[in-house]
């Protein structure tokens, strides 16, 4: 299992220095990636509830600095030399299709091939709004980019019809560093996500799930996977956790929880305000942890 955390692009720490400071330690630790998440503006007034919080609200407030996120990680790519780079998620369907593949074909090109693309379709309704964006179809415009993603990013003249993306016969270049492509891992829980990831995913990215609800959720997404005629074993697991780092023991018991239906990646959200107790919990993770866990 590979290890990475969340960078701290969301917060006080959301600077130059603080992103260096946090990104190369967690080279340095051993740690395997490093993630962003993905919101442009954060509406004042907001009636859609947030999936990953028991009562459906968002847990960042509108004035708290949050840096976008590829502009993040083609920062975080030039002070790292190993540690892979993700997003987790980046909400594709907001957002330009060709312009977004052009940036993570950039991204994967300065990085030397570190890059995971995790997606998903989006829940912030007044965010898509704000941009100018359609709510509606969301999911489908999702699967349709990702499509298009591929195609970019491996034909020689790409062409692409698609119900709401054209184009024919253009020039696309460089191609991504990894070929085959930066990996796509597809985000979210819904019957329809889970589809999507069996069917069009590199992987499924779960987020702040136990480990027994992933592992029956991840049954669905391979079923997915051969229904669509694929091998359900190309289809990897991640997630997304936050780990009791205060207390390794039952971290290291979390992560093998994990590991045991089949998560080959676990991305660890280490939120917190200061540098000092951030590098306090990076190296409980990297010294404490992980050893523990991949042994």
């Amino acid at each position: 299992m590979e290890i990475g955390v969340h960078l701290p692009h969301v917060g006080p720490l959301a600077t130059r220095d603080g992103l260096t400071a946090f990104a190369q330690l967690a080279e340095e630790l051993g740690l395997d990636s490093l993630w962003v998440s993905d919101h442009v503006v954060v509406p004042r007034q907001l009636a859609s509830k947030y999936p990953y919080s028991p009562d459906g609200s968002f847990p960042i407030p509108p004035d708290v600095a949050f840096l976008e996120p590829l502009a993040t990680l083609l920062f975080v790519a030039g002070v790292t030399q190993r540690v892979k780079l993700g997003t987790t998620i980046l909400v594709i369907p907001m957002r330009n299709p060709v312009v977004t593949a052009k940036v993570l074909a950039t991204l994967d090109v300065v990085s030397a091939g570190r890059l995971i693309v995790g997606v998903g379709a989006g829940w912030m309704e007044e965010e898509f709004g704000m941009l100018g964006v359609p709510f509606e179809r969301r999911g489908a415009r999702e699967s349709e980019y990702i499509r298009l993603f591929r195609a970019l990013w491996t034909e020689e003249n790409p062409s692409f019809q698609g119900k709401f993306w054209q184009i024919e016969n253009v020039g696309f270049a460089p191609k991504p560093v990894q070929q085959p492509p930066p990996p796509i891992w597809v985000g979210g829980h819904s019957p329809l996500a889970l589809r999507r990831a069996g069917r069009l995913g590199d992987g499924w990215h779960a987020v702040g799930l136990p480990a027994e609800v992933v592992g029956k959720q991840y049954e669905e997404v391979r079923r997915h996977a051969e229904a669509a005629g694929r091998d359900p074993a190309s289809v990897s697991l991640s997630v997304r956790t936050r780990l009791p780092l205060n207390d390794p023991a039952r971290a290291v018991e979390q992560l093998r929880g994990y590991r045991e239906i089949g998560v080959s990646h676990a991305v660890a959200e280490v939120f917190t305000a200061q540098l000092d107790q951030a590098r306090s919990l990076l190296e409980t993770l990297a010294r404490e942890v992980k050893p523990r866990v991949i042994a």
